[in-house]
Formats: structure tokens, sequence, C-alpha cells
């Protein structure tokens, strides 16, 4: 890659998650030592934003709107990392993937949308490899905390039996927060997509819809509560495993299959309480839609500073051996997991994508199938994260 000015410009950054990862790169690297920039489409609103964040009064501000492939293709070509989150992205996404592919640059984005994500796979893949331009969606809660997640169960299990888990289960033991606003108009207009071609159900209720060309074995629907001996409580749908599932695949796939080609992993979340209360409790939890309808925050707002940093999340892994052995990893983040945690990981994905990933890595990417080790110990060191086994 020939010099760029920047490492990283934050695309969106007039935005309420835009504005957290600013806010975090100039709290936490406020010495120079990442080359970053602004971007959105009003320079004006930039510039107020700069102001009311703290960062400094020479941060470069770049205007790039995502109507203007021109505009994106000139700010893709100044850095090494562009960092989105203009969402949803299948609406807003594409034009800057293409600039991002043909300019051999690299791109981080918070995206939940598998269809666009398929897409991307299916006109990209070849070119990126070309470009040397390295792709990597699902950059936030969904996906990072639980493909690394079953990446360290698994490094485990293989360091302790010399061989994978074959099954793998996630589940969430606790989370307080709200998933975000660009979640939610994500997911609605996933399923406005759908509902417009109907084709693409088969595909977002497929978890192998990232791994063109790989189909697995049968895998849990997840879709039920259920008794779950594994924790000894019972589990209630995951709203996120529909995501989360399919990035872990295309991880192992990526990564040349090392939890095995007949790998199985599904996530739900553990109810509270114990016998008839905790099977209550799931079928309460699954009847639960915590996104769809028109509660929540709207893009670009979100939870107060004292809300976020009150968050917190906490996710087991569970790697069950063939002669019944397990070994249990747990995953926790000290922020709420939509927009405290989120910008964060974002934020430190973007800087190992820049800083220690090799640029001969070009292609269409999860960040558990490209940088697990080095993201792992940013995310232990910066984040706020932890990865711990048993």
């Amino acid at each position: 890659m020939a010099t760029r000015d920047f490492d990283i410009i934050v695309y969106g950054a007039t935005g309420y998650t835009g504005r957290l990862v600013a806010e975090y790169l100039a709290q936490s690297y406020a010495g120079g030592d990442v080359r970053w920039a602004m971007a959105g489409r009003s320079l004006s609103k930039l510039q107020a934003v700069r102001d009311e964040i703290g960062a400094p009064a020479d941060t470069p501000l770049i205007t790039a709107n995502a109507d203007d492939p021109a505009s994106l293709n000139a700010m893709a070509s100044r850095t090494k990392v562009v960092l989105t989150t203009v969402g949803p992205y299948q609406l807003y996404g594409s034009d800057l993937v293409a600039a991002c592919v043909a300019t051999g640059t690299g791109y981080v984005d918070l995206c939940g949308e598998p269809n666009w994500m398929r897409d991307m796979i299916d006109r990209h893949s070849d070119e990126a490899k070309n470009t040397g331009a390295r792709i990597v969606f699902s950059c936030g809660f969904d996906s990072i905390p639980f493909d690394l997640g079953v990446w360290t169960v698994e490094q485990e299990a293989i360091r302790r039996f010399g061989k994978p888990a074959p099954r793998v289960k996630g589940r969430v033991k606790a989370m307080k927060g709200t998933f975000s606003g660009g979640t939610a108009a994500s997911m609605k207009a996933t399923m406005a997509a759908a509902a417009r071609h109907p084709s693409l159900v088969k595909l977002l209720t497929d978890p192998f819809a990232l791994t063109p060309g790989f189909e697995g074995p049968s895998q849990p629907k997840g879709m039920m509560p259920e008794y779950d001996h594994a924790v000894e409580a019972w589990v209630a749908p995951f709203v996120m495993a529909t995501i989360n599932t399919k990035n872990v695949h295309r991880s192992n796939l990526l990564a040349g299959h090392p939890y095995g080609e007949n790998f199985v992993y599904d996530e739900m979340m553990i109810a509270p309480g114990l016998g008839d209360m905790g099977k209550a409790a799931a079928e309460a939890l699954a009847k639960l839609n915590p996104i769809g309808g028109d509660g929540g925050p709207k893009p670009g707002e979100g939870p107060t500073k004292e809300e976020r940093e009150s968050g917190y999340y906490e996710l087991l892994f569970i790697g069950e051996m063939p002669d019944g052995t397990s070994i249990t990893a747990t995953v926790t983040g000290d922020r709420d997991p939509g927009y405290g945690s989120t910008s964060k990981m974002i934020a430190e994905t973007a800087i190992c994508l820049a800083r220690d990933v090799p640029a001969d890595k070009g292609g269409i990417w999860t960040a558990g199938g490209l940088m697990a080790e080095p993201l792992k110990k940013r995310l232990e060191e910066k984040a706020g994260l932890s990865f711990s086994v048993a």
C-alpha cells in the first residue's frame, strides 16, 4: 500500500456511534500515535462534534457522502482503513465497499445484515484479493465477542487435547444495556428486503450463508426454549444468534477449518431462575423482541454516558469433546454492548487492521478469520474485554 495520509478515517463521525468512536480515539490516542480523521456529509457538523468531544482543533475533517461515489473513492484513497458506522449498510454501504476494494483500502463496519454481506462477498472477494483490500464486517458486539470467544475455547481445546471441540455452545449469561438504534434499523431493513425478495429467507436462515462453497453439518435451530444441561439452566433464543453463528462458521472456513469441518455451534440466552421459574423466564424471553417495534433508540440516538458505563455483558462458550469432557471460556465486557463496548471494539479492530495485519491479506474477512490473536490482545489491553478459560 502506498503511503497514506491516515491510519483510520471514521466515516459517520457525526452519528451517535461514530461520535463515540471519535471520542475514544481522541482520548485513548491523544499523543498522535494513531493518525486519524473524521468524515461525514456536513463539515459544520463535523466541526461541532470535534469541538464537543474535545478532539484536537487540528483533527482533519473530510466531507464524503454515500450518494457521491467520487467522494467515497477520494476518502478511501487517503487512509489505510475506513471505519464506517453509516448503516443500514445495505442502503448506504455498497459504494463504500466498492471504493475500498478498488483502492486497496482496509474497511471495518458494524454490519449485522447477512444478505448484504453475502452480496458483497460474491461481488468483491476476487478483486479484494487482487488489490489487497482487507474488508472486515461485523466488528462490534455482533460479532467480535462471540467470534473470539469460540476461538478462545477452541485454542484451549487444541492445547489440552490436541484437537478442537466439535461442539461449542455460546451462552449469554448476563447483559445490561441496549442494542443500538443502528442495529434495529439494520434488522428492519433486512426484514423489508426479505419481504420484497422471498428468496432471501433461505439465506437468512442458513447458518452457512456466508461460507459459499461449503456446507457443514446440521446446526441447532435455537428457536425454542430448552433446558441445557451444560449450564444447568433454561435457555431462550438470542436475537443476535442469526448473524453471530454465520460469522463464526465463516471464520472457521477462512482460517482453514481449525474447528473441523463437522463443527456445530449455537447461541442462546441463559434465563434467570431455577426449575419452573427458569422455564417461565425462558418462555417469556422467547416472546420478547428487543429490536422490533417502534420502541428503543432510533439511529443517531442512544443512552447517556452513565447508562453506557453501567452496562456490561458476560458470555460463556462451552466446548464439548466427544468423550464428555468440556472446557468453558468466559468473555466479559465492561460497558453496555450496543454502544460503549461496540465503539471501543470497532476502533481497536481498525487499529489492529492498520497496524498488526500483513498487507498481503486482501479479501472479504471476519475478525476471527483474519486477526483473532492480535485483536484479542488489543481488546484486553485497551477495550475493557476479558477472555478466560476454565
